[in-house]
């Protein structure tokens, strides 16, 4: 089981810095970040961009895995994105790995007057999204136009056709987005149930996500795909909580989830309030046990 963490783009660099070097010399294996324009519950809190966020991470760090959690294409286009993807990778010396999600409905929407999509409209979109920026990012030269998006004469330098393609975390839920997590995506991820916010213990959520990892196994078996191939993230403290309470509950959550059949555990750092209140401390002793200086496999 590898370990990650979120920290919110809630603060000032000079102390966000601080919680992404402390990631790092803690031992986690990935930090991550939000990518909103407003998210729900800071619609009147400060919120930092995701990208200059992650720039600034990659200089202030030298070997964790840094992603965003997850760019959409509620207002990101895939040619703009993939500039910016491979600008980040650059500084972060092929250290960042790419989440994307359909986008679900909410502030990133309305604050640019977009008109609200139906959900297999926003399935169409993101099927578009997630093939064009893997065209450009491992082409390069693309020129296609459809629906959703145009890319004319794309002619894209970094990185394109050196037989690498920055990793892609695909968030997914229902069976279109977990075919494209069998067909493009290193990482499958999940929060539980779609849209739960209820914070339930883990045995309870645990029925749900087993059926969730069956239903991305069958995807990778019909794409012909070794369904092991497909790393298996978990985003903690949304539809089950209280996986920082102790040190005791992050370790049961680890092995029940690692059973389960997932490869990556990820939490939030802890806040001072909602949401994801919590102890500083437990992930700071959870760390120093499990993974400073360790390995975790």
């Amino acid at each position: 089981m590898k370990h990650g963490i979120v920290v919110l783009p809630e603060h000032e660099w000079k102390a966000a810095g601080e919680r992404w070097r402390a990631a790092e010399q803690l031992g986690y294996h990935h930090a991550w970040t939000y990518d909103h324009l407003m998210w729900r519950w800071f619609a009147d809190r400060r919120w930092y961009a995701s990208i200059p966020t992650l720039t600034a991470a990659a200089t202030a760090t030298g070997s964790i895995g840094l992603g965003v959690l997850v760019a959409t294409p509620n207002f990101r286009h895939p040619v703009a994105l993939a500039k910016d993807l491979v600008t980040v990778d650059d500084i972060a010396e092929g250290r960042l790995i790419c989440g994307l999600g359909a986008g679900a409905p909410g502030h990133d929407v309305g604050l640019l007057g977009e008109e609200p999509l139906s959900p297999g409209e926003r399935a169409d979109r993101f099927e578009a999204f997630v093939e064009l920026l893997d065209a450009v990012l491992v082409r390069g030269d693309v020129d296609r136009s459809s629906r959703w998006y145009t890319a004319n004469g794309v002619t894209f330098h970094p990185r394109a056709g050196d037989g690498r393609r920055l990793p892609f975390a695909l968030a997914a839920t229902g069976p279109r987005g977990m075919a494209l997590a069998a067909g493009f995506a290193q990482y499958w991820v999940t929060s539980g149930p779609p849209g739960d916010f209820s914070g339930r213990p883990l045995p309870e959520v645990l029925p749900a996500l087993r059926e969730q990892v069956r239903g991305v196994d069958a995807a990778c078996e019909r794409a012909g795909r070794d369904p092991a191939s497909l790393n298996r993230i978990f985003v903690a403290d949304a539809s089950a909580g209280g996986i920082t309470g102790s040190v005791a509950a992050y370790e049961d959550a680890a092995g029940e989830l690692a059973q389960a059949g997932f490869t990556d555990l990820v939490v939030h750092w802890p806040r001072p309030d909602q949401p994801y209140q919590g102890d500083e401390q437990v992930v700071v002793d959870f760390a120093e046990k499990h993974l400073a200086g360790k390995s975790c496999e």
